[in-house]
């Protein structure tokens, strides 16, 4: 199983991420949020039940991109992929 990338193409951090985990060899299955309710389904219930989500809901961000691990850690900073994949 491929981590899982949930992600919106309009967001600014989206872009950088996508170059870090491309950069680092990483093969994921991408899930745009904004391509039909099923993905922003999936997306909210990571978010509402994830530990990982509670500091960005509390500073008002929607915790995207948002790389879902095959061991059920979510990784929201860009930087900590270099630990978890180099």
């Amino acid at each position: 199983m491929k981590p899982t990338l949930y992600f919106a193409p309009w967001c600014p951090d989206t872009e950088p991420f996508v170059s870090e985990l491309k950069a680092l060899g990483v093969i994921y299955e991408p899930v745009d949020m904004t391509a039909g309710g099923a993905n922003l389904k999936a997306f909210l219930k990571l978010r509402d039940s994830h530990s990982a989500f509670v500091n960005t809901k509390q500073k008002g961000n929607i915790g995207i991109p948002a790389l879902l691990l095959e061991n059920g850690e979510v990784v929201l900073d860009k930087d900590k992929l270099k630990e978890i994949f180099a």
